[in-house]
């Protein structure tokens, strides 16, 4: 779980740097330029990295090597894996970025930076890259060790793998604003800390729903977590393209996109 981030994460970025100088960089050159300092804040925070790395590569080892928790037939590893590469998007697109975005809007970061050359959209751009490098950083990292451990992924699956990590990470990426937008820092760090741990024990993520008590398993389906990490298990372990659960995705990247557009704060 994350603390509260160091106030000293809301020094002036390089594209609010160079709106003090006024000299407006290419749009494409900030935007990247504010990617690459949201990724090093990112990578730099302890407890990001706990939650990011440790945590997920912990939760893969005791899942593997123990039997106290069922996770359907076949492999344990090959059922494992998919399951903590879903947690890592989890962990990063949704809880690290609202609570980063929490903590920004509450400092003033956020109205600086959109008052910039950078632009609202440009930081949301920023945002979102910068996740996505956290997560492939991760998801290389849960790769490794699931290799070491004897991980035997369906290679045919790999592109349906990568679709389902891209439409989870719109997903929780706008959930995760969608929260920091409307409530106070204090209680944004409440809430996702909170979801993280309840979608880790009954989300379906490394556990299938299937092997949830039985009335939680229709629930489980229409959850963005649930669709994620059955999506991921259905690709890498039979190489299947689950429709339905990129729907549940879809559809939920897509309502908390308007509702974030809607009712995003950007300053307290």
């Amino acid at each position: 779980m994350r603390s509260a981030p160091d106030p000293a994460r809301s020094a002036p970025s390089p594209a609010s740097a160079a709106a003090s100088r006024g000299a407006a960089a290419p749009g494409l050159h900030r935007v990247l330029s504010q990617a690459r300092f949201e990724t090093g804040t990112l990578m730099r925070n302890g407890e990001q990295l706990l939650v990011a790395l440790v945590l997920p590569a912990a939760v893969l080892v005791g899942l593997v090597h123990s039997e106290a928790v069922s996770l359907g037939d076949g492999r344990r590893v090959d059922l494992a894996v998919p399951g903590v590469l879903a947690l890592c998007v989890i962990s990063s697109a949704f809880t690290g970025q609202a609570i980063s975005t929490g903590f920004d809007r509450r400092y003033g970061v956020l109205r600086l930076l959109g008052a910039s050359p950078l632009g609202r959209t440009g930081l949301l751009l920023a945002k979102a890259a910068a996740v996505l490098s956290v997560v492939a950083l991760q998801l290389l990292a849960i790769v490794v060790l699931g290799a070491v451990l004897g991980w035997e992924p369906h290679l045919g699956g790999i592109p349906a793998a990568l679709a389902a990590i891209l439409l989870g990470t719109w997903a929780f990426v706008a959930l995760a604003l969608l929260l920091a937008g409307t409530v106070r820092a204090e209680g944004v760090l409440a809430l996702a800390n909170l979801v993280w741990l309840g979608l880790l024990a009954l989300g379906g993520v490394v556990v299938p729903g299937t092997e949830l008590p039985g009335r939680l398993a229709p629930v489980v389906e229409l959850m963005p977590s649930g669709a994620l990490g059955d999506s991921l298990r259905a690709a890498l372990v039979a190489g299947q393209v689950r429709l339905g659960d990129w729907a549940v995705l879809a559809a939920w990247g897509l309502a908390a996109t308007l509702l974030a557009r809607r009712f995003f704060r950007w300053g307290d």
